[in-house]
């Protein structure tokens, strides 16, 4: 229900704005509208005293007429042509202007696209130097662990070897390997 109300108010905006459009172009055309000047026919004429003078100056007025019309029609075939030559130009620089801002939308997108692939780059570098670096200090760890693994394990044997070459007691003995083993 509140669609065809919206719809219906639409509409009378829309002829509102067309038919006033239409009626100020009118009032404006006949505001500005230029008559042509009155005719030297008019009034002018003068009853014939023969049929044959009648007919005569009836073909000379028909002759003068018929080229007076050609004349306005030239002349209307001339603004004609005026105006769609300044159409035409009109036309062509809106699409010079049109093609002109295409192409500097073109340039700006290259641009863009150029920049965005350098900070990819940039980004792709710093993580792999990132990368490369936790891998570094990953392998410095790792052999660090391991040296302080083969460190314990050699501070064990060497204690071993050390406990080993030791005389124990035979009374003591006993004790310590319960407690060499629970070790």
């Amino acid at each position: 229900m509140a669609n065809a109300a919206t719809s219906g108010s639409f509409l009378r905006a829309t002829r509102r704005l067309f038919s006033s459009s239409a009626a100020s172009h009118h009032n404006n055309h006949q505001q500005t509208h230029k008559f042509l000047e009155r005719n030297s026919f008019i009034g002018s004429w003068e009853a014939p005293k023969t049929p044959e003078e009648a007919q005569a100056k009836l073909a000379m007025l028909r002759r003068q007429y018929a080229k007076q019309v050609k004349a306005v029609r030239k002349e209307y075939i001339a603004e004609m042509e005026m105006m769609r030559i300044e159409k035409q130009r009109k036309e062509e620089a809106r699409k010079e202007a049109l093609r002109a801002a295409n192409e500097e939308r073109r340039k700006l997108k290259a641009e863009a696209a150029k920049v965005r692939a350098q900070e990819r780059q940039i980004a792709l570098e710093e993580f792999r130097q990132t990368l490369s670096k936790e891998r570094a200090e990953k392998l410095e760890n790792w052999r660090m662990k391991e040296q302080e693994r083969e460190g314990k394990k050699k501070a064990k044997i060497d204690l071993l070897h050390r406990q080993s070459s030791m005389w124990v007691d035979e009374n003591k003995l006993e004790s310590v390997l319960l407690v060499k083993l629970s070790s």
